[in-house]
């Protein structure tokens, strides 16, 4: 279609291989935005997206991509909003790439083949990035990342630097040429990249930075310096890449929690589909044991649901005729007929992963620290460089060569050595320290935000509670409370529900023999029976047991004092009578009530969010004096972060998948050790131990290590600004310069190894 036939911008979107971080994105963004024609340009790191509206009359969409490719990164065409592909999965903007991202994992739009088909043109896309030299390559599937461009790059010039100083022990002159062998292997890359966002009107990027600074000492005769900064900014990246390709892949897995096939009943006939291609209305079968492969409701059957994938309930909920279900959840007792309600790209783990994704996006920083540093730095040290060796010998016949040696000496103080290391060297301390400890932290910009939180938010679950169930309480009527338990173990044998185990765990426990019931059979929804000794016995809720045996005014008080203590009951009928009760409840971790008071005494505040209902929500949270919000669905905890977002930073603690739209929504969000593998990719950090404590451990050492930044970067500067006075009074020469320099990158991780014998866990 010819250019000049486009009246209207058309939306298009592309996804863009190798973009792992805001930098990246603003490098794209600031090149495409300059092109006429081009207008709403919209990057996405987490999904390695790219739309934007272009009127094809003045910019062709091959010129878009050729920008993009120019400087570094590879271009695959997606399906734009708007356009067919993606107006058929009815979410206009939400679904253009990402839904194409998921299709293979049965989250997203369309038939899995062609789904399969885009993975594989994909991975052809990388590699071929890959091969062109750039170093913006992304981990292609399947791939290690020490099999990469970067990676081999990293380890090329590491390999030349160990080389070069082995060989300095025996010819020092051989080994100056090794070190600027390998100062070029790393800087070359580097150099194209920068010298390419140049032309395209973004000058001062970090990769000039690093370009320049390497060269001014080439030029000067500080190979070793040169190399060993353009080795540290080549490992930073194969970081950056590595971390991004993680969190991308956590998010794909959230897809996995759908089943990839369902049962549909037509006609009394069933027929095994693909759950991606489930239409609305239809009916599907979901046996014992299955996931749910939609959101919809029951039609038919009554058993017991586990949600706690989807929304956090700590005990599978009764779902019958009428009541809603969500895909992922697991049908526990009885087979269920389910009406899909929801398309596969609208249901809830597919919204969490949409949840995710945007979250991210918006958490991200729009550049690193040493990236808007450089913009101020730079061009002022460039400049007065250029001054220091022209302004004197053109104004004052100055002599030429001390000028210009002066100048190369004031470079050399400007290459940003010290400045580099000074908070790479804190980080990497504080995560030395913390890994021992069992504090986990994703790098430089959580510790950051971890420093800086004023509220800490926690699921309830599996962070505040064990994540399990226990017998609290037992009330027996008649009979001794020993009876009542070896009843309930005996009807509960064998079973794997949450309850059945908590009880028998209580039995053990308390040494009470366990016998398997005679006749023992499951009624779906409503409980269990069986016989022992002769005895026929019921064990469920009161609600049902109350059809089965009288309740006196004793008994109803007893389950009104239970459950309103947020407790589930269960009831033990024997032969007609009522037996007893027994009471369980998922119980505070010990630690918990300690937790919420150290965290006071930092002066941050502590909220309980929880899908849970009300009634256990306001138990728990009363129990241990904070704050609370109950029966929240993710998204609704994510409403909920953003609110709290707006008094103060957030910090989010969970453990469940469901957790993840708010940890990634939270200004830094931290996992559970015990919590699910796509927690603990998606969070910030982690507290490894599972104890609640130990997130007051992670926000003192959050605060300890920003307290060492900055000490550090206030060396760093405060050394080159002297320094760079003597060397333009010629005070100091160039070995002086290279003194300094060294001198600065010593006293900054000097500082930095103080946070080695930091302990986080010592309050005050």
């Amino acid at each position: 279609m010819a250019p000049a036939a486009k009246t209207e911008p058309e939306t298009l979107s592309w996804t863009i291989g190798g973009m792992d971080c805001a930098s990246c994105a603003a490098k794209i963004r600031g090149a495409v935005e300059r092109l006429p024609g081009v207008s709403d340009v919209r990057l996405s790191v987490m999904s390695e997206t790219l739309t934007l509206a272009l009127d094809e009359s003045r910019t062709r969409r091959d010129t878009v991509e050729k920008r993009v490719a120019s400087l570094g990164y590879t271009t695959r065409p997606a399906a734009a909003p708007g356009t067919g592909a993606s107006s058929g999965c009815g979410h206009g903007h939400g679904c253009d790439a990402r839904g194409h991202e998921h299709r293979h994992d049965h989250s997203g739009c369309g038939e899995p083949a062609h789904a399969h088909d885009h993975e594989h043109a994909r991975g052809h896309d990388h590699a071929h990035g890959e091969a062109a030299g750039h170093g913006h390559a992304p981990t292609p599937p399947g791939i290690s990342w020490y099999r990469t461009g970067k990676a081999r790059l990293v380890l090329s010039t590491g390999a030349l630097l160990a080389g070069a100083w082995l060989v300095r022990l025996a010819a020092p002159e051989g080994a100056y040429w090794i070190f600027v062998a390998a100062c070029l292997v790393g800087v070359v890359p580097v150099a194209r990249r920068a010298v390419t966002a140049a032309a395209l009107g973004q000058p001062f990027t970090i990769e000039m930075l690093m370009t320049i600074a390497a060269a001014g000492a080439l030029v000067i005769g500080a190979a070793e310096e040169a190399a060993l900064v353009v080795f540290l900014f080549a490992v930073g990246e194969v970081l950056e890449g590595v971390a991004a390709d993680r969190a991308r892949a956590s998010i794909r897995a959230l897809g996995d929690l759908v089943p990839r096939t369902a049962l549909v009943e037509e006609s009394g006939r069933i027929r095994q589909v693909d759950a991606a291609a489930l239409k609305l209305g239809e009916i599907v079968l979901v046996r014992p044991g299955d996931r749910v492969p939609a959101d919809g409701a029951v039609t038919d059957g009554i058993s017991g649901v586990d949600e706690s994938p989807v929304t956090g309930e700590s005990v599978p909920r009764t779902r019958s005729v009428g009541d809603q279900v969500y895909a992922g959840s697991v049908n526990r007792e009885a087979t269920l007929r389910v009406r899909v309600e929801k398309a596969a790209q609208d249901n809830t783990i597919a919204r969490i992963i949409r949840l995710v994704e945007e979250a991210q996006e918006a958490r991200a920083p729009t550049e690193r620290f040493i990236d808007r540093f450089s913009r101020l730095y730079m061009p002022a040290i460039v400049g007065l460089a250029i001054l220091v060796a022209l302004v004197p010998p053109l104004a004052f016949g100055g002599d030429w060569p001390v000028w210009i040696y002066r100048a190369l000496a004031l470079l050399l103080i400007g290459c940003p050595c010290a400045l580099v290391i000074s908070v790479p060297a804190s980080i990497a301390a504080a995560l030395s320290t913390g890994a021992r400890q069992g504090l986990l932290l994703k790098g430089g910009v959580v510790i950051e935000a971890a420093a800086r939180a004023g509220i800490v938010a926690f699921d309830k679950t599996g962070t505040l509670t064990q994540g399990e169930p226990r017998v609290t309480e037992i009330v027996a009527f008649g009979r001794g409370e020993r009876e009542v338990v070896e009843l309930a173990a005996a009807v509960e044998t064998g079973s794997s529900h949450p309850l059945a185990l908590a009880i028998l765990a209580r039995a053990r426990a308390d040494g009470v023999p366990v016998r398997p019931a005679a006749n023992a059979a499951a009624l779906a929804g409503r409980g269990v029976t069986g016989e022992l000794d002769g005895v026929a016995i019921f064990v469920g809720a009161p609600r049902h047991a109350r059809e089965r045996a009288g309740f006196d005014n004793e008994a109803l008080a007893a389950v009104e004092r239970l459950e309103a203590a947020g407790k589930t009951v269960a009831a033990i009928v024997a032969d007609g009578e009522l037996a007893g009760l027994i009471a369980l409840r998922d119980e505070p971790r010990e630690d918990a009530a300690a937790a919420i008071a150290e965290l006071e005494s930092l002066g941050v505040r502590s909220v309980m969010l929880t899908g849970d209902n009300a009634r256990t929500g306001a138990a728990i949270a009363g129990a241990l004096g904070l704050e609370h919000k109950a029966e929240l669905m993710p998204d609704d905890k994510v409403a909920a972060i953003r609110a709290l977002a707006r008094e103060a930073p957030v910090m989010m603690v969970g453990d469940g998948i469901n957790d993840a739209p708010a940890l990634a929504a939270a200004n830094v969000g931290v996992a559970m050790g015990s919590g699910t593998d796509v927690a603990l990719e998606t969070a910030d950090g982690a507290v490894l131990k599972s104890r609640v404590r130990d997130v007051a451990a992670l926000i003192r050492l959050a605060r300890a290590a920003m307290g060492n930044i900055r000490a550090n970067i206030a060396i760093a500067l405060g050394l080159k600004a002297v320094f760079l006075v003597t060397s333009v009074l010629g005070y100091t020469g160039l070995w002086l310069a290279i003194l300094a320099d060294t001198g600065a990158t010593v006293l900054v991780t000097a500082n930095a190894l103080r946070l080695l014998r930091f302990d986080a866990g010592k309050a005050g």
